[in-house]
């Protein structure tokens, strides 16, 4: 399925039948990183049945649904994960999967049915501070996924006091590699402990702001930077600006099965073994409510298709990922 056309089955899903076209799935409940800034490791969960995902998928397919996107809280350490993707290819869905990229290296020959693959790149020289390991071990496997999936590959950097002085770097690496990179800062979630967000939140204001306009001159320059330079502007004066569309574009469904709000909210409202139909019939407008009343986040996925949803002229022009 060409570019295009999944771009005008995009627009008919979300503006004229006013679906989402996204499904977003936790595909897994364990993780081969304990990263001190994330929670989803912490509890694990059951996870849905392989029978169960199938169904599912065949539900989205019905429901008009595009793009599966697998993620936290590591895919690779599911088994079954080729024959997620390609079932769902046969269903004529554009795959996504989120990986930290550890195990990359030695499952990238099974994931012949993956059309875009993301990367959490957190820092070089700094990577084992944030995620417990050297960069080499992953390196290899970027590098492969890079020669494997050509320009399909994100390096995605969450912004941290960690790296905040390796962001150029980053850039330069992605560049170098043949990848694209995107940027966002931390989201500090409640359930994390204060003193992780003393040692890693990004608290130097100054600091922050002249990486990532550093980032902006960067992006100008044409550097593989997908991130448009809307948000990046956002992100720099750490204010939401956009109105946020995040249910008409997509739809989370948790590793047990249960349908969320957001990954802000994370409120469960209903399980997906009920149907899809009838899940966005007696909860949709509910979660529309609830985005349109929301302070706002920066979550570059949310934020950046939100704004494409609404037509930004420069997010359209710059923004590269799905």
């Amino acid at each position: 399925m060409s570019n295009f056309n999944t771009a005008v089955r995009a627009l008919w899903q979300m503006r004229i039948r006013k679906r989402p076209f996204v499904l977003s799935h936790g595909i897994n409940s364990t993780c081969n990183m304990q990263c001190s800034f994330c929670d989803y490791w912490r509890e694990e969960k059951q996870e849905m049945t392989v029978e169960e995902i199938f169904s599912m998928l065949d539900d989205a397919k019905d429901f008009g649904i595009g793009v599966y996107n697998a993620w936290t809280v590591e895919p690779l350490m599911r088994s079954e994960l080729p024959e997620i993707l390609e079932y769902a290819h046969s269903l004529e869905l554009k795959t996504s999967l989120v990986t930290n990229g550890l195990l990359l290296k030695k499952r990238i020959s099974e994931l012949t049915d993956l059309d875009y693959l993301s990367v959490s790149v957190d820092g070089i020289e700094t990577y084992r501070d944030s995620r417990g390991v050297d960069f080499s071990r992953i390196l290899p496997g970027i590098e492969e996924a890079v020669s494997t999936f050509e320009k399909h590959v994100l390096l995605n950097c969450v912004i941290s006091n960690r790296n905040i002085h390796e962001l150029r770097d980053l850039v330069l690496l992605a560049d170098d590699l043949g990848a694209m990179i995107s940027f966002e800062p931390m989201y500090e979630f409640s359930s994390i402990e204060d003193n992780v967000w003393d040692k890693i939140g990004v608290r130097d204001k100054n600091q922050h702001r002249m990486a990532v306009d550093d980032l902006i001159h960067m992006k100008e320059a044409g550097y593989p930077i997908i991130n448009s330079k809307t948000y990046l502007q956002m992100v720099r004066d750490m204010r939401p600006k956009w109105k946020c569309h995040a249910p008409n574009i997509l739809i989370g469904v948790s590793q047990e099965g249960m349908v969320y709000t957001c990954r802000v909210h994370r409120e469960p409202l209903a399980d997906i073994r009920d149907g899809l139909e009838n899940v966005w019939k007696q909860w949709g407008k509910q979660m529309q409510e609830k985005a349109s009343s929301c302070e706002g986040c920066l979550f570059f996925g949310y934020a950046e298709n939100s704004m494409m949803y609404r037509f930004n002229p420069e997010v359209i022009r710059h923004y590269e990922w799905m």
